[in-house]
């Protein structure tokens, strides 16, 4: 009799050990964006997590543990028991159709390249990991260029001017306070190190970052950070910046001296130097001067096989399909300046325009994803930041949190 009690209660332990939570990402969900940062905190705590890969809007699957009910319930984040016959459900259509099951091994370092001083904007992936409770580092230029940033599994760039013309903001903003100050902080930073010009230390931490994912990091850009960053580094060995800017000449010729193969994503682009223009090259479409309204602004996201292709699938989990666009100064990217090798996630259908893509770079991977905010259509210099609480859901918001995860579900290095 007591060996029976004992085999039912090791049965009991078992199961309970082995119970899973259902976290499901559809139109049922409350809180979609806190949903990530409870899986992100249950990998905290050395447990593992899995996600769904296109079932029901990329659902996660959490363990039965005190730690996960109890942080759910406080973050107001649907859950519900994985059944038997949800269990089923899953196991027929990983058999028969596109879906697969991804797990997520531990909570992966994450930094952000930011200054250390206030910016007259705001961050959309700061605010997307603050509000999701995901901790992160923040990272700048001496930090980056003395090696830290290779403690870290990933890296987010965001509004960002790795040209060194301080934003390409002249025009409008020379006499403002907040660019004088951010101009000086730039030249004093530069100075310190032994730089004589901005642009060129700005293309040492370019190519610090890129260093950093040909290590084995995760990289992922938004807004100016996605082709200023490829500009730098094709712009490598000659000067692109005006003397108003650096008070330096530009290299004669310089865009027959761009070296596209130094590049992440983008090719056979023309680099803007003129400071009263407000953009950095012809990578960039802004739908405004195509004459799009608003509210006809959108892009759609592609689908991928999960069982092949577990990485883009797991970018583009979402439960919408179709995306409300959002302005930036880098708003979408010209389809024929993307490299051949890089794969689209999210487009503008039936147009040139790209707003969402993926790629490898020796062993690291790294995606970049145009506009500025996902919720603020036209994000201004000097706006409050989007109250999250207000867009609990958001779908654009729901693409910067999938890459946070992206280092969780690495297996093996790849080489491309």
């Amino acid at each position: 009799m007591k060996k029976l009690t004992a085999i039912v209660l090791f049965s009991i332990i078992s199961f309970s050990l082995n119970a899973e939570i259902f976290i499901p990402m559809d139109e049922g969900q409350k809180d979609h964006l806190k949903a990530y940062g409870l899986v992100y905190q249950t990998l905290e705590t050395g447990d593992k997590a899995k996600i769904l890969l296109n079932y029901r809007g990329g659902s996660f699957l959490l363990p039965e543990t005190r730690f996960v009910k109890k942080n759910a319930v406080l973050s107001n984040i649907s859950y519900e028991r994985y059944s038997e016959e949800e269990k089923r459900i899953v196991k027929n259509k990983i058999e028969t159709e596109n879906v697969s099951e991804l797990e997520f091994e531990k909570a992966p370092k994450i930094a952000i390249y930011k200054p250390p001083s206030t910016e007259p904007w705001d961050d959309a992936v700061t605010m997307a990991l603050e509000y999701s409770g995901i901790p992160y580092k923040q990272l700048w230029d001496k930090e980056v260029l003395s090696g830290e940033l290779l403690k870290y599994d990933w890296l987010h760039l965001h509004h960002e001017d790795f040209t060194g013309q301080y934003g390409k903001f002249y025009a409008y903003a020379k006499n403002m306070q907040w660019y004088e100050s951010r101009r000086l902080l730039f030249e004093k930073t530069a100075a310190s190190m032994g730089y004589k010009r901005v642009a060129d230390q700005k293309k040492d931490v370019a190519i610090s970052i890129q260093r950093f994912v040909a290590e084995g990091g995760f990289l992922f850009a938004m807004c100016s950070a996605t082709d200023t960053l490829d500009i730098a580094l094709a712009a490598q060995n000659v000067d692109i910046v005006d003397p108003l800017i650096d008070q330096t000449p530009v290299t004669p010729n310089f865009q027959d001296k761009l070296k596209y193969e130094f590049t992440f994503a983008f090719e056979n682009f023309k680099v803007y130097s003129d400071p009263y223009l407000y953009e950095f090259s012809d990578i960039d479409i802004n739908p405004q001067a195509e004459g799009i309204l608003q509210n006809k602004d959108s892009f759609s996201l592609f689908e991928f096989n999960a069982h092949i292709d577990p990485i883009p699938s797991l970018l583009t989990q979402n439960h919408e399909k179709r995306i409300k666009g959002f302005l930036g100064q880098t708003t979408a990217f010209h389809i024929e300046k993307i490299k051949p090798r890089i794969l689209i996630l999210g487009q503008t259908l039936g147009t040139s325009r790209v707003k969402y893509i993926y790629g490898g770079y020796k062993n690291g991977f790294f995606s970049f994803y145009a506009g500025h905010d996902p919720e603020d259509y036209q994000h201004l210099v000097g706006d409050p930041p989007t109250n999250l609480n207000l867009h609990k859901d958001s779908a654009g918001y729901r693409l910067i949190l999938n890459n946070i995860l992206l280092p969780a579900a690495k297996k093996k290095k790849k080489k491309t």
